[in-house]
């Protein structure tokens, strides 16, 4: 008799624990839940979506040069629809090129940046806004405080179709006035791009401070922020 009443004593023990579980978990998620307000729950379904999709889309290349590869790079990283941004060295005629080939000036490379999009989520319009947003198109001779031919402008173009939107872009802007002087980057074939070394990729993020402090003592954010203000191209 006594041997019974253990057992259901200790039967309805873990019955009470069980269902002490069970309710803290569902408070639990409704607690977690409650704090997460309409918009931060949009954004996230629209990432679960956009993580979903993703593998059934077509991704194409875009290629910018424009000055210091670091902060055309931090331009395109979190970009809905960039699959990646790799700084790198674009045209020239050598066979290889490292950043301290490049930094002589002589090989006729830029810095440069290649980046992966699918163009059904990002337009290439949309990346060549960017673009413009990023740097002085009427500087001849590099980007700010960076001087040479390697730091200078250039679209690289990758088919015809991104040649004739980089030309309207171009011409768009500057016919728009907002710049006195004319624009000189320059819109050329897609040849060759070389990898950076890897303390270059994800400058931005893996060196916040110090591309901080670099973006602001070059005068491009100074410029950008003057020149932009969020305004719309044109």
């Amino acid at each position: 008799m006594e041997k019974n009443r253990f057992r259901a004593i200790m039967l309805l023990i873990f019955a009470g624990i069980a269902v002490s579980v069970w309710q803290f978990g569902f408070v639990e998620a409704i607690y977690s839940s409650s704090n997460v307000s309409p918009n931060e729950e949009t954004n996230l379904q629209n990432d679960r979506q956009w993580r979903f999709n993703v593998s059934n889309l077509t991704l194409e290349n875009a290629t910018f040069a424009g000055g210091c590869f670091w902060c055309i790079e931090g331009a395109y990283m979190g970009v809905r629809g960039v699959e990646s941004a790799i700084s790198g060295y674009a045209g020239g005629e050598a066979s290889t090129a490292t950043y301290e080939q490049v930094l002589t000036g002589e090989t006729n490379h830029r810095e440069a940046v290649r980046v992966r999009y699918y163009p059904s989520v990002v337009s290439y319009s949309e990346l060549l806004d960017i673009f413009w947003r990023s740097i002085d198109p009427t500087d001849p001779g590099g980007q700010f405080s960076d001087r040479g031919f390697q730091y200078t402008t250039a679209i690289y173009i990758h088919n015809e179709r991104q040649r004739e939107l980089a030309i309207d872009s171009r011409e768009n802007l500057s016919e728009s006035g907002r710049f006195d002087e004319p624009i000189v980057t320059k819109i050329k074939n897609y040849t060759t791009f070389f990898r950076a070394e890897d303390y270059h990729q994800n400058y931005s993020k893996k060196n916040t401070a110090q591309y901080k402090a670099y973006e602001r003592a070059s005068g491009r954010k100074g410029f950008v922020n003057r020149v932009w203000d969020k305004s719309p191209l044109g």
